[in-house]
């Protein structure tokens, strides 16, 4: 799950700092300013790589869930439709904390997940 998080979001800030067009085009389509396009592709690549490097999982998927937040607001505010623009940031933020969870063990730890034989207990 790590890894795809990690290829989507490498690809996402590549195509931002290089400036191809279908990312010039989307972001001014949504109203963002084109000049911050390779700031936001700059960014994006670095909280990836904070999250693909183990000692700074954690803080990495916090930044990446910031940011994944304000593009998920961005595509609400311009009224694109829910489950396939909107929550897609959702999406990815939830395959990027789930494949936190399975590979840290101090992830684990701070949030266990009960079995239904324990809830019995």
């Amino acid at each position: 799950m790590s890894a795809l998080v990690v290829l989507f979001m490498l690809f996402d800030g590549v195509v931002k700092v290089i400036k191809l067009a279908p990312a010039m085009e989307g972001t001014a389509q949504l109203g963002v300013p084109v000049s911050l396009v390779p700031t936001l592709g700059i960014i994006v690549l670095v909280c990836t790589a904070l999250y693909a490097i183990p000692r700074t999982a954690v803080l990495g998927a916090i930044l990446l869930t910031g940011y994944l937040g304000g593009a998920a607001a961005i595509q609400m505010r311009v009224g694109n439709p829910l489950f396939t623009h909107v929550l897609f940031a959702v999406y990815i933020g939830v395959l990027a904390w789930g494949g936190l969870f399975l590979r840290e063990d101090r992830l684990r730890a701070l949030i266990p997940l009960r079995s239904v034989s324990q809830e019995k207990a």
